[in-house]
């Protein structure tokens, strides 16, 4: 996915840096529309590989699990239920499916890469608002507001499938630990 991720970002640069001059010569009302909603997704798709980097940078998977934010509430469970997470969860691409291979991981080092991949996606979602603030600048509310929301939606789908994993990878670990005593 990330090799995925860097072309489509690539490509979008392009296209933005292609038909940004083409509008400005050209002030077309179809083209507007159509750079500002390339130049918005760019900004999507640069935003979270800089933000996954800094945080990857940073933490290096080594996230505290038993972190009071990261730990299971209460409510969680049955909205997890409500929502049908075990069902749709696979369907929804990994960023770096080595990070979470149990084969090549021990399983403190996949609690904190699901802790750092929950982080990085709230991270996302806050700054997918972001765009909004320039509707002033160039108008077409639509586009900024239709992008970011969506965006938002997203990224919350990738912070529950960490929330969702997290208790039950802490129970194979208890199990573990039970057994080995």
């Amino acid at each position: 996915m990330k090799k995925k991720m860097i072309l489509i970002t690539i490509i979008l640069a392009i296209s933005f840096l292609v038909l940004l001059p083409i509008f400005i010569l050209t002030n077309n009302n179809v083209l507007e529309i159509i750079v500002i909603s390339i130049g918005v997704t760019l900004y999507h798709f640069v935003m979270r590989l800089i933000v996954g980097y800094i945080i990857n940078s940073i933490m290096k998977n080594k996230a505290n699990y038993n972190n009071f934010w990261f730990r299971e509430k209460r409510f969680e469970k049955k909205l997890y239920k409500v929502l049908g997470v075990r069902k749709w969860k696979k369907y929804l691409p990994t960023y770096s499916k080595d990070t979470f291979d149990i084969k090549q991981k021990n399983i403190d080092e996949i609690l904190g890469a699901t802790c750092q991949a929950e982080l990085v996606h709230e991270i996302i979602m806050v700054l997918s608002i972001l765009p909004i603030g320039l509707i002033p600048f160039f108008g077409a509310p639509e586009a900024f507001i239709i992008t970011s929301i969506i965006a938002m939606l997203f990224d919350s789908l990738f912070v529950i499938i960490q929330r969702y994993n997290r208790p039950r990878i802490i129970k194979i670990i208890k199990r573990e630990q039970k057994n080995n005593k």
